[in-house]
């Protein structure tokens, strides 16, 4: 395999390269940097934790003019998360060249503080579909003179609904620039926005990209919902590793089970959405320097996050898609490295189960919940470990010699000594657990389920019902719904409760104290073409009171 300095680079780059601590390019890279660099067109089948983002960032840093304000390169991503996340990475890669601009440019931000980026000049623009048009049409954003166009996980943008967006911006660029379009799939749709604006591309489809859970050994743990906290420590016990990063649904988890980990002596914490970047940064960097150990996450948070440390991932929450799954468990087994990733699996999610297994291409392993004896007998390794690492401790013959004196002066055994110094370092709590984790019922063939109660028609949680103008005849899907007013209106994902798609129209539970900022940031804002009109749904028109029929004659 070539080293970076073998792809074109120029060596200013190829240096801080080598700081960041990469030492070899992976396949994606060593593919697309050449060909990016010599001005093809690119198609890349790259999956998250491939390096896709160096590979299309290091060629544009070395085109970029910096003597120029203006924009030279836009790159589009689904999501603010990940376009803020490509942001930090050419600001890292552009180290030797501080004089360049990059501009992140997503909804939910200050338009002002966009504006004034863009004002001063921004030699690379970062953005979400919406809001990128939102500054054409502003004409707030000048891409006339744009040279190079990247498309990020496209597939992704076009699930959310975006492909008009894409197409639209794409429309507005100089006929004679280069675009690079990277996806972890490549369904029709990628295919024919490929074949009608890309020049003659060079496909690029790596062993990484297309095997990405090849590194990743998996399994799979039977556990009710409401025995996964005790099926998890039990797991934290018994498994040899170094850092975990476990996976739940919402940010409101995160928070809660980093707690309950807290607790029991667990070195963990949240990472969400709602974290503002400090914050991120340093929970990120305890991870990386060990005085974290676990950080519980939500997808959308998770994404972009490569810590070498990371050995294990616990999907908690069973990923609601498969797509999800093969990024959760990309943030393990990277480089080369082995990696490990468990699933918690409740009776109900069995079918999710299934196409999961379909998308890795082999069995996922079953594997039981840590018994008691197999704790018990991990806890005895331990406790013999750390004897015979705490005898080289330099503090080691000054307690020796008190130890000693002790025994002397009272009369005691050694032994009995160690024995109560061992309770004293555990608290008095309990070093031997008994009784295992039940193991989820399952129910036979035949076997008539309970009758549930009738499920409540009103919003949980507090939420309010809001309506948008789309709907089935719109070909609306719910993440197309949730990637419109998260990435526009500035919205978390936590916010999001039930979504109903109905023929025309699409109902979906949000907060009900939503800022009038949020619905002017989404007034123009389109799904598939159409614009949204988000507002409060005012239920069903009542029905008009049926007459009371007129009494028969007689």
């Amino acid at each position: 395999m070539a080293g970076f300095d073998e792809l074109g680079l120029d060596p200013s780059i190829v240096s801080v390269v080598a700081d960041l601590g990469y030492e070899t390019p992976t396949p994606i890279q060593e593919s697309a940097i050449p060909a990016l660099l010599t001005g093809r067109d690119v198609v890349g089948l790259a999956q998250t934790g491939t390096g896709k983002t160096a590979a299309f960032a290091l060629p544009i840093l070395q085109k970029i003019d910096p003597s120029s304000r203006q924009t030279q390169a836009l790159v589009l991503a689904p999501t603010r998360e990940l376009a803020l996340q490509v942001c930090e990475a050419f600001t890292s890669y552009a180290a030797s060249t501080p004089q360049l601009q990059v501009l992140p440019v997503y909804g939910g931000q200050s338009y002002q503080f966009q504006i004034s980026g863009l004002k001063r000049g921004a030699h690379v623009v970062v953005g979400t579909p919406g809001r990128i048009i939102d500054h054409l049409e502003r004409g707030t954003l000048d891409i006339a003179h744009l040279d190079v166009m990247v498309l990020d996980e496209a597939d992704e943008m076009l699930n959310m609904g975006f492909a008009e967006d894409v197409e639209r911006i794409l429309a507005d660029t100089p006929e004679y620039k280069q675009v690079a379009l990277f996806s972890a799939t490549m369904p029709a749709a990628i295919r024919r926005l490929a074949k009608k604006y890309l020049h003659d591309p060079i496909d690029i489809a790596t062993p990484q990209a297309t095997q990405s859970t090849a590194s990743v050994r998996q399994r799979w743990i039977a556990v009710s919902h409401h025995h996964k906290l005790d099926a998890l420590t039990r797991v934290l016990e018994v498994e040899t590793g170094d850092a975990m990063i476990v996976f739940v649904r919402t940010k409101q988890a995160t928070e809660e089970l980093a707690e309950r980990l807290r607790s029991r002596g667990y070195q963990a914490a949240a990472l969400n959405g709602d974290l503002a970047q400090q914050q991120r940064e340093r929970t990120v960097n305890a991870l990386k320097s060990g005085a974290l150990d676990i950080i519980v996450a939500t997808d959308v948070a998770a994404r972009g996050l490569d810590v070498e440390r990371i050995s294990h991932v616990v999907n908690y929450d069973i990923p609601h898609d498969t797509e999800a799954y093969v990024h959760r468990i990309g943030r393990t087994g990277r480089a080369g490295r082995q990696g490990d990733a468990i699933l918690f699996v409740t009776p109900r999610e069995r079918r999710m189960l299934s196409a999961i297994e379909k998308v890795s291409g082999r069995p996922i392993e079953e594997m039981s919940i840590p018994t008691a004896e197999e704790v018990n007998a991990r806890r005895v390794d331990k406790f013999a470990e750390e004897i015979t690492s705490n005898m080289g401790s330099p503090q080691f013959h000054a307690f020796r010699k008190l130890v000693e004196q002790y025994a002397s002066e009272n009369g005691v055994e050694m032994v009995d000594i160690a024995a109560a110094l061992a309770v004293k370092s555990h608290d008095g709590d309990e070093f031997f657990i008994s009784g295992d984790v039940p193991s989820p019922a399952r129910r036979e063939p035949g076997e008539r389920r309970e009758r549930r109660e009738p499920r409540d028609p009103r919003p949980r949680d507090g939420r309010t019902v809001y309506r948008i103008a789309v709907g089935k005849r719109h070909k609306v899907t719910p993440a197309m719904v949730v990637g419109a007013l998260a990435n526009e209106g500035g919205l978390r994902r936590s916010d999001f409760g039930k979504i109903t798609i109905g023929a025309d129209h699409t109902l979906v539970e949000l907060p009900p104290d939503l800022p009038e900022a949020v619905f002017q940031a989404l007034a123009d804002t389109r799904i598939s073409g159409r614009r949204i009109d988000l507002r409060r749904d005012r239920g069903r028109p009542q029905s008009r009171p049926q007459r009371k029929p007129k009494p028969k004659r007689s």
